[in-house]
Formats: C-alpha cells, structure tokens, sequence
C-alpha cells in the first residue's frame, strides 16, 4: 500500500466540491499531520467541515522530530508537518497546492502532486468521469484557479474541445 501525506488545501479543495471519497479510491488511506487536523479544526464553522478524526481511512499522525520544523520558516505549521512526516515516514507521495510548500517539498525529494493532479489521477483510473464540472465548483467555491491553468487541466484530460 502507497504511503501518503496530504496536507491541508487539498483536503479544504476535494471536501469543498464532496470528493474527499477520491484520496481513499486511489490510495486506500491517507496521513495526515496533527498541524493539518489543527487546521481543518479551526474551520468547524465553514460549510465544507468534516471531522477527519471520524475517517477511518485517514490517519492522524503527530510528527516525531518537531526540531526539523525551525528548517521552515517560511511555511505554515501544516505546510512544515507535512514535509517532515512525508519524509518521516518515507511517503510515496505527498498532496501539497501551495507553490512554497511544493517547491520544499521537490528540494526535500518528495514526490508531489496536488489537488489537480489529484482529480486528472481519478479521471483516468475512471473515479470521476469529467473534471471540467468540478474545476468550475472549486473556482465558484473560492478556490483560485486561473485560466490557463483550467484550459492546461482539459486538454490532460482531454476534456478541452
């Protein structure tokens, strides 16, 4: 079984559009860190809140070396923690959005992909049978995404006429 780490947005991004089922589809559990449980607690109130403590499939794992997160500075505590459980537990992947967590993560030898990559995986394993819908709930959901970004993602999935 695949060992993988997501942290934070992501999970926001795939629970906004009630698709966090597709991360238990494709890897069958997921880690994650104390700091992204933390994260996701402070939102109880947001539409989207689920209690990943209640998940079966997702495992909440505290960090052991707590010292590698002053390597961090420039991330947020969930952004760090997952960096530093990926390695600690030598995930096969690691689900990150934000550009400073994913470039962290490259230089720490961490294969990544994000929430994008994430959907293309469940169309072509046939999760999902279109990204374009959904692309467009994350966008009128708060999630930013630019445009040629979007027409990029279509034409993968080849969904771009």
């Amino acid at each position: 079984m695949l060992k993988v780490v997501s942290n934070t947005t992501p999970i926001i991004s795939l629970l906004k559009i009630d698709k966090l089922s597709i991360l238990k589809d494709l890897y069958t559990e997921i880690y994650v860190p104390k700091e992204v449980y933390n994260e996701l607690e402070s939102g109880k109130r947001k539409g989207y809140y689920t209690d990943l403590s209640k998940i079966n499939w997702i495992k909440i794992k505290e960090i052991k070396d707590k010292k590698s997160l002053s390597y961090f500075l420039d991330l947020d505590k969930g952004e760090a923690e997952t960096i530093v459980l990926a390695n600690e537990i030598e995930a096969d992947l690691t689900i990150i959005d934000e550009t400073l967590g994913r470039y962290h993560a490259k230089n720490a030898n961490l294969k990544i992909t994000g929430t994008l990559g994430i959907l293309l995986k469940a169309k072509k394993t046939g999760h999902i049978e279109k990204i374009k819908p959904l692309l467009f709930d994350l966008k009128n959901k708060g999630v930013w995404l630019n445009e040629k970004l979007i027409d990029n993602i279509l034409i993968l999935a080849n969904e771009k006429q």
